[in-house]
């Protein structure tokens, strides 16, 4: 541990945005122990520090200034303009590329300029969408043996009380479903998991060629679903939210609940377009000029007709189903059904076939982001971007109006700010995201068009998404690299949990949720995919995070929150279930806001790489022991980790080494000031590979990725990772561990050059 010398005082107090916790952190470079003392209140030792500070003149005094500014920001955020700004917000329905939407692009864009942003523009793109066709709706029948439809799925969901007057509801569908009126029999597939799959063609002997199969929501991402489904030979896939997945025990269904009514279906597209962004132009940004493969030819849309229903209709489906019962209670939901397997259905039903009619259309639909900017008056050329999208399915109560509304209270805190005379040390570029419901879209085009600026430039990317999906506890999911700063400022935010009053965010969130690998630290999880961080981190290295409020991971089995994409998803479930007084969203508003404070206004960027290398030393420890499955193998031919686990150890000797020196920097020497922070930013972009992960090149993180398996999971060394995956029954053994071999290597070297970036200037 450093001695607090002159040098790391300056380091805390010329940091224009630390606090008191803040600066004894950096002074002191703690580790847990330090933190919970902290955490518990000042010791002596830290109010005799806090008394001289307070009796210096001149850069201490300065010092305490900045922590005023800090505080003022922090201070400007209230829970009654979050909850102004979702009801606002959420009164008509906003999917991408319709006119409701664009006009709440205007209002935004508007509101940025009247905040006192420096400027806030509109930026355009012409990406493929996908429809339901109004006048032809989507349904699934059952057909009798000459042809007749004796049954028909609904069309639409019941509009709840107070929007029964409401134009342009979208119906349920799946976007970007092929068309099609698919006939056969039906088999149920349980999630349809890679592993699900496995199950019925390996042990149960089970085709699914030529099939309709139907799978419930949950466990993965819908368009992994369709994929496993497509690779299956199933000619059309419907899916449906089983209660046991989406109702908590003992909830009214909405509106005199938050449960899931029976008659809800979940929206959203079912690509699989593994980053590539607008699937019409992948790599680059959608312009006018971008050369555009054929409606047809688009990256990663279904062949097959997929369509969701409500687990009433679901029910009528599943009841008479024949073939052999569910292998295990894994199979089983909470429907009043049998679960069979199928193919097709037993007694007076088992000439019956089952028909999809889905009738959606793709269209290039021109969409807008709201791209808002507050210059930095010390490097103008470095940004922090806080972003987070805009359209919903239907009227996104939800998923992601609770984040825009958050987000447009922090740009209105900031931009205050800002009209009183201060301004950031770097440039604060705040994002309204469209079309992310369609594949990430707005998001990974404007990455895209600006990749070499953001590419050299950018510090970090904040995402908000939706700042709840619960109400049970803080949820993170970042970079190595920013996981101090976090517990430092969730210790300085209150909690706003029942029983934890007068008690931090990072209490209660610590008491709630520990990590898994030491119980002293709340848990933080690795950045899968499923939001609009991914382009930025998954492709250009930029560090990144999401935070916002969920359910309780222990009790909570429920897959996500229930009403999810459907027309339930309303301003009033929010006020009236799961937070009333707003407290929680400005919980997270705080903790987003103070990220790009920190950030964008700390002399030194607060990252922490000896972090980064803990993580490593875990990830490797993991792929590792998922080898030892294999562990014959492995001897057979050859396979070492050690060079993975040696570079994780030359970055480890690295980053201790550089903290070393970041802590004995003169901060008045402006060069040597930028020399560290420009290691800093671009550490995590030395973790890149231009060529992509296998089959995925516009993933090129090589230490996270999304899983292969499941989009919303993040994966560490996911090329080691997806080479280990059922290697047990590939058909050719001395290739696919040459694979293995490969990916060690490739991740070894990344690791190593990584550790490079972080050496002594010469």
């Amino acid at each position: 541990m450093v001695n607090v010398s002159r040098a790391s005082r300056e380091t805390a107090s010329s940091s224009t945005s630390k606090g008191w916790v803040a600066a004894m952190a950096e002074a002191a470079a703690p580790g847990p122990a330090l933190w919970g003392a902290v955490a518990a209140g000042p010791p002596a030792f830290l109010l005799g520090f806090l008394v001289g500070w307070l009796v210096k003149p001149s850069e201490d005094t300065a010092a305490l200034s900045d922590l005023n500014v800090r505080w003022d920001l922090i201070s400007q955020m209230k829970a009654e303009n979050i909850k102004h700004f979702l009801r606002s917000f959420t009164k008509f329905p906003h999917p991408a590329g319709t006119e409701q939407n664009l006009r709440l692009a205007r209002q935004i864009q508007a509101q940025w300029k009247e905040f006192g942003l420096d400027s806030a523009e509109l930026v355009a793109y012409d990406v493929l969408l996908s429809f339901p066709n109004g006048s032809n709706p989507n349904y699934i029948s059952v057909v009798e043996e000459h042809g007749a439809e004796i049954l028909n799925t609904s069309f639409f969901e019941l509009p709840p009380e107070g929007y029964r007057n409401v134009s342009e509801l979208v119906p349920p569908y799946n976007a970007f479903s092929a068309r099609g009126t698919p006939e056969g029999d039906l088999i149920y597939v349980n999630y349809a998991r890679t592993e699900d799959f496995f199950k019925l063609e390996r042990e149960m002997n089970i085709n699914c060629t030529g099939k309709i199969v139907i799978a419930r929501y949950g466990k993965i991402f819908r368009g992994n679903k369709v994929k496993n489904a497509m690779q299956a030979g199933a000619s059309g896939l419907i899916l449906f939210s089983d209660p046991a997945d989406y109702s908590a025990p003992g909830v009214e269904p909405y509106p005199k609940g938050w449960n899931l009514p029976g008659d809800a279906a979940q929206r959203g597209n079912v690509l699989n377009l593994n980053g590539a962004g607008d699937p019409l132009t992948p790599g680059y940004p959608a312009k006018e000029y971008t050369f555009r493969h054929e409606v047809g030819e688009g990256v990663g849309i279904p062949k097959i007709p997929v369509h969701p229903i409500g687990f009433h209709d679901a029910a009528k489906l599943l009841r008479n189903m024949g073939g052999p019962p569910p292998p295990d209670s894994g199979w089983k939901g909470n429907l009043n059904v049998s679960y069979n397997i199928g193919p097709g259905f037993v007694g007076e039903d088992s000439s019956r076939k089952v028909r999809m009619h889905v009738h959606n259309y793709n269209k290039i639909t021109r969409i807008y982001n709201v791209i808002g900017t507050i210059r930095g008056a010390v490097e103008p050329d470095r940004y922090v971007i806080l972003g987070g999208h805009r359209d919903s399915w239907v009227f996104g109560g939800i998923d992601p109006t609770t984040g825009t509304a958050v987000l447009q209270e922090i740009a209105r805190s900031f931009g205050k700010m800002v009209q009183g005379g201060w301004r950031p040390k770097r440039t604060i570029i705040f994002a309204s995201w469209d079309a992310e419901e369609f594949g990430l879209l707005g998001s990974t085009e404007w990455a895209e068009e600006n990749a070499r600026i953001l590419q050299e430039r950018s510090v970090a990317y904040i995402n908000s998404d939706s700042a709840i999906e619960g109400n049970y506890t803080l949820r993170v999911d970042c970079t190595p690299l920013l996981y101090r700063l976090v517990y430092q400022l969730t210790r300085e935010v209150p909690s706003p949990d029942d029983g934890y009053k007068g008690k931090s965010l990072y209490e209660s969130w610590l008491r709630k949720d520990p990590s898994p690998e030491g119980k002293e630290v709340p848990r933080i999880n690795k950045l899968g995919s499923g939001s609009d961080f991914e382009a930025y981190f998954q492709r250009l290295g930029i560090a990144s995070a999401r935070v916002r409020y969920t359910k309780n991971r222990k009790t909570d089995k429920f897959s996500n929150y229930p009403v999810y994409h459907t027309i339930y998803e309303t301003f009033e479930i929010v006020e009236q279930f799961y937070d009333p007084t707003f407290a929680k969203h400005l919980a997270v508003s705080k903790v987003r806001g103070g990220l790009v404070y920190e950030l964008a206004d700390s002399k030194v960027i607060p990252f922490d790489c000896q972090d980064y290398a803990g993580a490593l030393a875990n990830y490797a420890s993991g792929i590792y022991n998922l080898s030892k499955k294999h562990e014959p193998r492995v001897k057979e031919y050859g396979v070492s980790f050690e060079p993975l686990f040696s570079a994780v150890r030359n970055f480890s000797r690295a980053a201790t080494e550089f903290h070393r020196r970041l802590a004995q920097i003169d901060l008045n020497d402006s060069l040597a000031v930028r020399i560290v922070n420009d290691q800093l930013m671009l550490v995590e972009r030395a973790f890149i590979d231009p060529l992509g992960l296998p089959g995925r090149p516009f993933y090129r993180h090589m230490v996270f990725a999304p899983s292969s398996h499941n989009k919303y999971a993040g994966e560490s060394f996911p090329g080691i990772f997806d080479a280990l995956f059922d290697i047990g029954n590939h058909p050719d053994p001395p290739k696919a561990w040459a694979e293995v071999k490969r990916q060690i290597s490739i991740a070894a070297f990344t690791v190593q050059a990584a550790a490079d970036t972080l050496k002594e200037v010469a």
